[in-house]
Formats: C-alpha cells, structure tokens, sequence
C-alpha cells in the first residue's frame, strides 16, 4: 500500500513539474512576442512574425494568421517548385536555359542589364542562384515557367499542406500591377521609373491598393510551414534542401534585416522581399551551439524611412536569437 502511494506521489510529482515547466515555456513566448510588437512599435506600419527552431514543437507567432504581401520572398516557393521537379527526373540542374530578351524583367540588378544581347543560357542552378541572391526579377520568371506556371507552384504548396499562401502573378505582371502599366512592356516600366520622379517615390511609400490586392499574399505561419517543409526533406529530397540552404545563404541583399543585429559571423540562409511599403525577409539562423531556427518576418504598410523597417526586421532577428540561445542554456 505504501509503496503504491510513494508511486502515485512520485507520478503527480512528475506531473506537476510538466505542466509548470510547460506553463513557464507559454510565458516565455507570450512575453517574446509582446516584446517583438513593442520593438517594431513606430519602425513599421504592420508586422507578422513566425518563428520555430528546427526539431522544436514551440511556435513564435505575432499576426502570424494574418495575410501579407510577400513581394520577393515568394521566390523561395518558385524554387522549391522547381526543385522539385528536378527531384522527379523533370528538370536537371546542370540543364541549360535560353533567357529570351522578350521575358526580361527590370530589376535592382536585372540579367537584362548585364546581359543587353541575345543569346543567353543559363543552367537551371544558376537560374535559381541569381533569383534567390540577387533577386533578379527576369531569372525567377523563366524559374515560374520551369516550376509550370503561378498555379503549379500553389499547387505544390498544397501538395505540403500548406493552404494560406498564394502564388499568382510573375514578377512581371506584379510589377505592372504595382506601377499601374498593366499591359505595359518591361523596356517601359523600366523607362517610366527612370524619367518619373513620382514612380521612383513609390518604390518606397505604401501603395495600399497593391496591399489590398490577395494576390500573392501569404500568412507568416503559411511561410514558416514552407521554411520547414524545405529543411525537413517534406518539400524535397535532401540534396535539393541542401542546394537551396546553401543558394540562401549567398543572399546579397538585405544585409540589416534578419543579419542587421546578429553577431557577426551569424550564419544566416535568407530571401527578402521589397515593394513600396513592404519589407520582408525569411530564413534559417544559426546559433552558436548550431541549433537552428526558422523565422518569417513580414512588414506591410510602412511610411517610414526604409532603414527603420530594417531596423524593425533586424530587431525581430536579434530578439529571436537572444530568446532560443539562453532559454537553451537555462534548461
């Protein structure tokens, strides 16, 4: 009898110590999450925050059901269509490309303008490279063909289980619809934004009917789920997931958002996205003891300066950082 009640005691004993140790751990991130919102208070117009570390079951999440435009960052999901049909024996990445002059798109640092002749074959790889890196705008829409189209690409999305998050235009049309030259070619949208100061204004103010617009919009959990499906081997074989890992952590651009507060040597596999008043990035962040974790940062609606939306990203990173590092090591 004795001995039964000494088991019963150590049992709910046991008990105990879990559901406290579980109640500690929501607190811990509800107050993490409280201080995300407080930080990026006045730095930008609206944020959505996911956050998990690899091989963990605990989810960060600010807004992270609401929808936000993705701009650039919806290359990752282009790319791990792609790849995924590489997987299959569809695509290689060694097979090369012809790049027509007729799909160049305008761009930061555009293949058009590198490359102003016709003749260009790139390798599926390094079509995947430069999207992802430098965000070129004319490499992700011959990637978008590759992958079959917008509507292949949620449907892979799908496959994952992954439902708020859609795929529907190329980085052409999205920059027609932003611009309002629907119908428009490349060589003039790209004329427009040079001679008129106002479109050059609008790369950086909020355009709030391209905000409105659903097309392309994804929720910051709908990103994490993508960002965990390519690094679990759901979304595609391990090569491939190792392919883009490394492709992501050449990321040029962005360097003060996710990297802008982490130590230096932080090693960060990243893709941002830029449109008028969105500044977004996603990725993977490695901790010193080389736990990982995924983060998707969306910032929609901004009318302040662009290195404050930075800021904002970069405060998001660092607090997540600071949070999964010492939590660990107060275990």
């Amino acid at each position: 009898m004795k001995q039964n009640i000494a088991l019963y005691l150590m049992v709910m004993a046991s008990l105990l110590l879990a559901v406290q140790s579980a109640l500690a751990q929501e607190k811990n991130i509800k107050d993490v999450s409280q201080k995300i919102e407080k930080l990026s208070q006045g730095l930008v117009g609206r944020i959505g925050v996911a956050a998990q570390e690899i091989g963990g079951d605990q989810v960060i999440a600010v807004n992270g059901d609401e929808t936000f435009a993705m701009a650039s960052t919806y290359k990752v999901a282009i790319a791990t269509t792609v790849l995924d049909r590489v997987d299959k024996g569809e695509l290689r990445l060694d097979q090369l490309v012809e790049v027509p002059p007729d799909m160049y798109v305008t761009g930061v640092i555009a293949l058009a303008e590198t490359f102003p002749h016709p003749g260009i074959k790139l390798s599926v790889a390094n079509l995947i490279e430069v999207m992802i890196t430098e965000s070129d705008n004319t490499a992700t829409d011959v990637c978008m063909e590759l992958a079959g189209g917008a509507a292949a690409v949620t449907k892979n999305l799908h496959r994952l289980g992954i439902t708020d998050f859609r795929v529907d235009r190329t980085t052409r049309q999205i920059l027609m619809d932003f611009y309002g030259l629907s119908g428009a070619t490349p060589e003039i949208v790209a004329e427009a934004i040079k001679n008129n100061p106002e479109l050059v204004i609008a790369q950086v103010d909020p355009n709030p009917d391209f905000e409105a617009d659903p097309r392309d919009h994804a929720t910051p959990l709908a990103m994490l789920q993508l960002l965990l499906a390519i690094d679990g081997g759901t979304a595609m074989s391990a090569e491939s997931s190792k392919f883009l890992l490394g492709v992501m952590s050449r990321t040029r651009t962005g360097a003060d958002r996710i990297k802008g507060l982490l130590p230096k040597g932080t090693s960060v596999a990243h893709k941002t996205g830029t449109a008028g008043g969105i500044a977004n990035d996603v990725g993977y962040v490695t901790l010193p003891d080389g736990r990982r974790f995924a983060i998707a940062v969306f910032t929609n609606s901004s009318k302040t300066p662009v290195a404050d939306r930075d800021r904002a990203i970069a405060e998001v990173g660092r607090t997540l950082y600071d949070f999964y590092y010492l939590t660990a090591k107060d275990k």
